[in-house]
């Protein structure tokens, strides 16, 4: 009798066990829906390197991410884990449209619509075209940092004898460009032996913060010809 009402409640323990664990357990492994967070992605310049780390929540980890429909921009790549990374090559605006799966079984699956703008890290252009004066070649360019980082900028501006191809300063300037800075003008010139030369403007941008290097040249069409001078 004694070890009857033993095994009688070893039983009901076992039950009241079982039962117990596998409310537990149901409640531990409730699933919440898959969803891609409203996080807007970070600041895009051309030639500026770019890591951005995509998150999703829900569902069951881990997570595959995949390019739905439209163009990440170019220079952009994104990895299964989520990781949107490399150098944009142009400025503009895109919108691209994101999958994420979980590893459930059945897998699950949304999307979601990302847009965002390239800005030109570093624009380079003509102020005033160089343009010949008796034995002088003379212009400006000007410069803009489309970015939130500070520059350390260097502009040389060269003169490259058509048939010679020897190269001769005729401006330079090596100064901090701040953030945000737009159209800061640049003025060079000299004096030029008589000859036909191609005026080449580059413009170095170092970015310490992130330890990166930007560059943008200009080039005449034409060669501007010097016909006064020895």
């Amino acid at each position: 009798m004694i070890l009857t009402r033993i095994l009688t409640l070893v039983a009901f323990l076992i039950g009241f066990c079982g039962a117990t664990l596998t409310g537990f357990s149901g409640i531990a492994f409730a699933q919440q829906p898959l969803e891609i967070p409203d996080l807007p992605l970070s600041p895009l310049s051309v030639g500026v390197e770019f890591h951005a780390l995509l998150i999703a929540k829900g569902g069951v980890p881990p997570y595959v991410w995949s390019v739905a429909s439209g163009d990440l921009p170019e220079g952009i790549t994104l990895s299964p884990e989520g990781l949107l990374a490399g150098r944009p090559a142009k400025p503009g605006t895109f919108t691209v449209t994101l999958r994420v799966e979980d590893s459930g079984h059945p897998a699950h699956s949304i999307t979601k619509d990302f847009r965002a703008t390239v800005s030109a890290a570093l624009l380079l252009e003509w102020l005033e075209p160089p343009r010949v004066r008796d034995n002088r070649i003379d212009g400006s360019v000007q410069v803009s940092n489309g970015t939130q980082d500070s520059f350390d900028l260097t502009v040389i501006v060269v003169a490259v004898a058509s048939d010679s191809q020897k190269a001769t300063a005729i401006g330079y300037e090596h100064f901090p460009l701040k953030p945000g800075a737009a159209n800061v003008p640049i003025s060079f010139g000299n004096t030029m032996p008589h000859g036909s030369y191609v005026i080449d403007a580059d413009a170095i941008a170092e970015i310490p913060a992130r330890k990166s290097i930007l560059r943008q040249r200009l080039q005449t069409e034409q060669p501007l010809s010097v016909a006064v001078g020895p």
